[in-house]
C-alpha cells in the first residue's frame, strides 16, 4: 500500500464539488486535499480525466446479488456478494439476514462474523461492515417477501443471543414497534448503541411515535411493508417522516417507490433523512428468472423481482443506478445523492469518523465515475480494486 496522488478530478465533498484540487493517499488514509502542484513523490499518480471522485457508496441493507445471498451461510457467498459490490461503486456493505429459522438465522450470524475476521476474505471486494438483521419480528400483515411461517412477536432472549454470536458486528435490527413486547426490545437495543429500524409494519401513528420515543432511529425501505398513510391514518409513514431523529431508508429503483414520493421524502426529511439502500436479492447482475429468497420462488423480470401473487420481493437495483435515479428523476444535486449513499449509511453503522466521505485522515475508500455515473475505478483503503 504506497502513496498515491488523484489530480485532474471534480471532487465531491458533503457540500461542494472542488475543482483543480488533488488529493493523495498514503498508509490507506486520505492525506491532504490541496490545489496546485505537490513537491512530495507518489508511487501512482492517476489521471480522473476530469470525472468525480467521491466517496464509496455504502449500502447497509441488501440480501445479495451475482446469485449469492448472505443467508446461503458460506463465504463463497460472502465472496461473490463483495465483488460485485465494487464493480457497482459500492466499498462498504451491511450483510443483511431475513426471516428465517433461529438456527439458519445463528448460523448465518456466526459466518458473517468468521468471515469479517479473515480480512484476506474480501480484499478483492467491499468492506463487510456490519450484520443487519431483518426479522422475524415483523407484523404479519406487512410481511412483505419475508416468509410467514417464521415471523414472530419479539424476543429479547433470541436476540440476546444473537447479539452475543454477532461479536458486535450486528450494526442494526428492524422490527415492528406495535408487537408485543417490542418497546422493551427496543430499549434493550438503544442501550447497547445498536440502531433500531421500524419496518414491515402495520403500526398506527400512536404506536410508531411510542417506538420513536423508545429509540427506533431508523424506518426500513421507507413506504415499502408499511401501514399506508392518509390524512384521517397518517400511520408509521407520517410518524417516520415528520420525526427529525429518524432516518428513512429508501430503494430508488422507480419500482418500490413512485419517484414524487421520494421527492416527498427528500423535501420533508433533506439529504440528511435518508439512506439510500438497494434491499438487492440473489437476482441482481443476473439474467431474468426464477430465484429463490428465504426458500420462496421469486420471477425476475424486467428489473422487477415478485413473488408468484405479485409481492415485491426485494429489487435488482445497485447504488449507482439508485444515485442516477435520484439524479435524473427527481432532480436531487449530485452532492445530495452521494451525501445518501455513502456518508449517512456509514453514520447508522457507527463508521462516519473513518468512511463516508472525503475528509482529511479518513480511509480511502474513494471511487471514480463519469457524467453519467458510470462506475470507472473503485479504491478501498486506498488499494485499487476495479
Amino acid at each position: 500500500m504506497g502513496n498515491l496522488l488523484f489530480e485532474n478530478v471534480r471532487i465531491i465533498k458533503e457540500n461542494e464539488i472542488l475543482n483543480g484540487y488533488n488529493l493523495s493517499v498514503e498508509k490507506g488514509k486520505i492525506s491532504k486535499i490541496f490545489s496546485g502542484k505537490s513537491n512530495q513523490e507518489f508511487e501512482q499518480i492517476i489521471d480522473g480525466r476530469d470525472m468525480y471522485l467521491s466517496p464509496g457508496f455504502i449500502d447497509v441493507h441488501n440480501h445479495g446479488n451475482s446469485g449469492w445471498d448472505v443467508m446461503d451461510g458460506t463465504d463463497e457467498a460472502l465472496k461473490g456478494i463483495a465483488a460485485f459490490h465494487a464493480k457497482n461503486g459500492v466499498t462498504g456493505f451491511a450483510a443483511t439476514t431475513m426471516t428465517s429459522s433461529f438456527e439458519k438465522t445463528l448460523s448465518s450470524i456466526k459466518n458473517i462474523v468468521d468471515f469479517e475476521k479473515n480480512t484476506n476474505a474480501y480484499s478483492n471486494g467491499a468492506r463487510l461492515m456490519g450484520i443487519y438483521l431483518e426479522g422475524p419480528y415483523f407484523n404479519i400483515e406487512k410481511k412483505g417477501a419475508q416468509p410467514g411461517n417464521y415471523i414472530k412477536n419479539t424476543d429479547l432472549q433470541e436476540l440476546k443471543e444473537y447479539i452475543s454470536c454477532g461479536k458486535e458486528l450486528i450494526k442494526i435490527v428492524a422490527l415492528a414497534p406495535e408487537l408485543n413486547n417490542s418497546i422493551d426490545v427496543i430499549k434493550y437495543l438503544t442501550e447497547k448503541k445498536i440502531v433500531v429500524s421500524c419496518g414491515h409494519s402495520n403500526s398506527t401513528y400512536e404506536e410508531a411515535v411510542k417506538g420513536i420515543e423508545a429509540g427506533i432511529s431508523e424506518a426500513t425501505q421507507l413506504y415499502n411493508g408499511m401501514r399506508s398513510f392518509s390524512h384521517i391514518d397518517p400511520g408509521i409513514v407520517g410518524a417516520v417522516l415528520l420525526d427529525k431523529n429518524v432516518v428513512c431508508e429508501i430503494i430508488c429503483d422507480g419500482i418500490h417507490v413512485h419517484y414524487g414520493a421520494i421527492d416527498m421524502a427528500y423535501r420533508l426529511k433533506g439529504r440528511e433523512g435518508l439512506i439510500l439502500i438497494s434491499d438487492a436479492m440473489r437476482a441482481s447482475g443476473l439474467d431474468d428468472g426464477e430465484y429463490d429468497l428465504g426458500g420462496q420462488i421469486v420471477y425476475v423480470k424486467g428489473n422487477e423481482a415478485r413473488l408468484k401473487d405479485g409481492t415485491l420481493a426485494g429489487s435488482t437495483l445497485t447504488l449507482d443506478k439508485a444515485v442516477k435515479n435520484l439524479i435524473k428523476n427527481v432532480n436531487i444535486p449530485l452532492v445530495d445523492a452521494v451525501m445518501m449513499a455513502s456518508f449517512n449509511g456509514a453514520k447508522k453503522l457507527g463508521l462516519s469518523e473513518i468512511t463516508g466521505s472525503i475528509d482529511e485522515g479518513k480511509d480511502a475508500d474513494l471511487i471514480i465515475f463519469d457524467e453519467n455515473i458510470n462506475i470507472q475505478k473503485v479504491y478501498i483503503k486506498g488499494n485499487e480494486i476495479i
